[in-house]
């Protein structure tokens, strides 16, 4: 009987510690497919994918990655495809969330084809000019699309940090760098790789030659409407990486550059990826930008497990920052 009482003690403690368990965790993997909301700031819509074992009523934080299609398409069903993608299933940020069991937001931004030149998957200077309703300031409907995410995960007691992460690759780590110069105080920390070697920097010019958006912040209040928060985006910290063997050079495509900012980038910080990556390290260095810096052997325009495992113990190291000050 004394046996029998026991168990019964051990099978009810079970049940009440899995109960509450369940309490503060999540418990399956969720995809939501956001719409738009015009009247909220965003034209587009958006991805948000919440992992199993996210914790509930306990603060955490939202993970962002801008969508990078790889292609252009007037077809916004396969911008979506790939930010589903992207948010669920393959990229280091569904990587980082899925094991640090925080949500990802992903946005499904077009890329036209009917506007080739406008490259909004890495928030060009273009389409910083456009002003159509769909494209307009991509840069503020992310953040609209942030504070819609809040407000949806905190209806589930899932409540995440005013500040954010971002995470981006190729494509989406331009667009990240880029967003870290505009939005500063948002971002908590951010890693980036994969991004051609060109960084935007924090210098007006560069050997007496004015460097405008997207290259510098020469005419950052023109375009933005405010100063550039130097102290804010220095004090971010980044994650930056390249493979040795990544030569992919959108640099030199018109779709990413214009011949102008080309010509500037060929004759200045270098015509060749890894050349114009050190160069770029040592102005982020010189501006103690607050930033690690890594290149990986035998590695291209690709990533790999252990790169997705540093990203992870970066942001990871981030969270144990936030959590212990």
């Amino acid at each position: 009987m004394r046996y029998k009482f026991i168990l019964f003690i051990l099978f009810s403690f079970y049940i009440s510690f899995s109960q509450n368990l369940n309490k503060t965790l999540f418990k399956k993997d969720s995809l939501l497919i956001v719409k738009k909301k015009p009247k909220k700031g965003f034209q587009n819509d958006y991805i948000l994918f919440i992992p199993k074992g996210t914790l509930l009523n306990k603060k955490t934080f939202l993970l962002v990655e801008p969508n990078n299609t790889g292609k252009t398409s007037d077809s916004i069903s396969i911008h979506e495809k790939y930010a589903i993608d992207l948010a669920s299933v393959s990229s280091v940020g569904n990587n980082v969330a899925t094991e640090l069991k925080i949500p990802i937001l992903v946005p499904i931004f077009p890329r036209p084809s009917s506007q080739e030149l406008i490259y909004t998957h890495a928030l060009d200077r273009d389409v910083i000019l456009d002003n159509s309703k769909e494209l307009k300031r991509l840069d503020l409907q992310l953040l609209a699309m942030i504070e819609d995410a809040k407000k949806i995960l905190n209806s589930i007691n899932i409540v995440v940090d005013d500040k954010f992460f971002m995470n981006g690759f190729s494509a989406s780590a331009t667009f990240t760098n880029r967003f870290a110069f505009i939005h500063p105080e948002k971002i908590r920390a951010l890693a980036i790789g994969g991004f051609n070697g060109e960084l935007m920097l924090p210098n007006k010019e560069i050997n007496n030659i004015k460097l405008n958006y997207p290259l510098g912040i020469n005419d950052f209040s023109k375009l933005f409407h405010k100063r550039f928060d130097e102290n804010q985006f220095k004090s971010i910290p980044q994650f930056i990486y390249m493979g040795k063997l990544d030569n992919n050079d959108a640099v030199q495509f018109d779709d990413a550059y214009g011949e102008i900012e080309r010509n500037i980038i060929n004759v200045n910080l270098g015509s060749e990826v890894q050349n114009r990556y050190l160069n770029c390290q040592e102005i982020y260095k010189k501006n103690n930008v607050n930033a690690t810096f890594k290149n990986y052997e035998n590695v291209g325009h690709w990533t790999t497990s252990e790169m997705n495992l540093e990203v992870i113990k970066f942001f990871f190291n981030q969270m144990q920052i936030k959590q212990n000050p």
